[in-house]
């Protein structure tokens, strides 16, 4: 075993650049990650997808994937064990950025067992991977795993959420990221795996999902705009105060968090919020994006059909914690992060990627 592991660290010293993998590489987040890592590092990147996944937020990376200009696709699924397996033996990425999961609270409602095998034991298969490796040669990856501020749940009213505020689940989509975030720890505190937590708040810009609140309006507008959705947009809940950032300035949290941890200056398993520090009630979002519309007569209506059984209403967060570890703060202004959502969806619209109206 030692005669392994010396063979590993002399390995490792000879590894002109780092790998990094990103699960979850075809989501706003992800792609977004890959985007930020070829423009201010070196690393060659991985991105992680399954098979027959939708390339829309990747398509401007098809000709460096292609050329294999510092980027590369594996094929692989949280939920295949096996082909996780292949991923980090045939890789060995050492820093892994895990973003994938089945994202989307409401739809959790719908697919519960999908999402809680998906967010619960893909990431165990992630991190049970890294552990047998670490036990066999000596592997020592950081590994960031995402959580989510929906961990808190139903906040109360004029309560700011730190790391050690109590978690009450608000949907399966929020129990799956509860077990995420204890893997996350656990596998860190138990096995030295430089794994560290966060738990982003609400973030939204380019390329975020329609499903959620902020984006569905956009794309909304964006479609009213063109002719294709009479001028009305539909809405689910309006009662939630929320705090928004942008995914870019989230991302730079992620980069320089996983910068201090392979310094050794986290402790394995640490927790993190990361959230803006801009709040707004969901109807003064509304305001904003119309205020961008060239179209003048849009009237709102809410739709039962987008209602949550339960919803977490009010989250306003704490970021002293992060900033006690790394120089970051949000940067993009919120209105800013909503005009660009609002083009985004122009420019999708303009392309001929007309999205469905749901």
């Amino acid at each position: 075993m030692r005669i392994i592991l010396k063979i590993a660290k002399e390995l490792k010293r000879f590894k002109v650049k780092k790998i990094v993998l990103i699960t979850g590489f075809t989501g706003q987040v992800g792609s977004q990650m890959a985007d930020f890592l070829l423009e201010n590092t070196d690393y060659d990147v991985i991105g992680m997808m399954r098979w027959q996944e939708s390339m829309d937020n990747i398509y401007h990376l098809s000709d460096r994937i292609n050329k294999k200009d510092r980027i590369s696709i594996f094929y692989a699924d949280l939920n295949d064990y096996s082909s996780i397996q292949k991923l980090f033996e045939s890789k060995r990425p050492d820093v892994i950025f895990h973003l994938a999961a089945q994202s989307y609270p409401k739809t959790s409602f719908d697919i519960p067992i999908e999402t809680l095998q998906t967010n619960i034991i893909g990431t165990a298969n992630i991190l049970e991977n890294i552990r047998l490796l670490k036990v066999k040669d000596g592997y020592d990856p950081v590994v960031h795993v995402c959580s989510s501020s929906e961990v808190y749940g139903r906040a109360k009213v004029g309560v700011k959420l730190n790391e050690d505020t109590t978690f009450h689940g608000a949907s399966p989509y929020s129990i799956s990221k509860i077990g995420t975030d204890y893997l996350g720890r656990f596998y860190g505190e138990a096995y030295d795996i430089k794994t560290y937590v966060t738990r982003m708040g609400t973030h939204s810009g380019p390329r975020r999902s329609d499903v959620f609140f902020e984006s569905t309006v956009a794309k909304q507008i964006a479609l009213i705009e063109a002719g294709y959705q009479d001028p009305v947009i539909k809405v689910g809940n309006l009662s939630s105060v929320r705090t928004f950032q942008d995914c870019r300035d989230a991302i730079r949290a992620y980069y320089l968090l996983s910068l201090e941890s392979e310094k050794g200056n986290i402790p394995c398993g640490e927790a993190f919020n990361i959230a803006g520090e801009e709040a707004f009630k969901l109807p003064e979002v509304i305001d904003i994006l119309l205020g961008f519309s060239i179209r003048k007569d849009i009237k709102v209506e809410q739709d039962e059909e987008r209602l949550r059984p339960i919803d977490a209403d009010y989250q306003m967060f704490d970021n002293t914690k992060i900033k006690s570890y790394i120089n970051w703060k949000p940067e993009i202004p919120a209105r800013k992060m909503f005009e660009d959502l609002l083009n985004h969806w122009r420019k999708e619209i303009s392309m001929g990627r007309v999205p469905l109206n749901r």
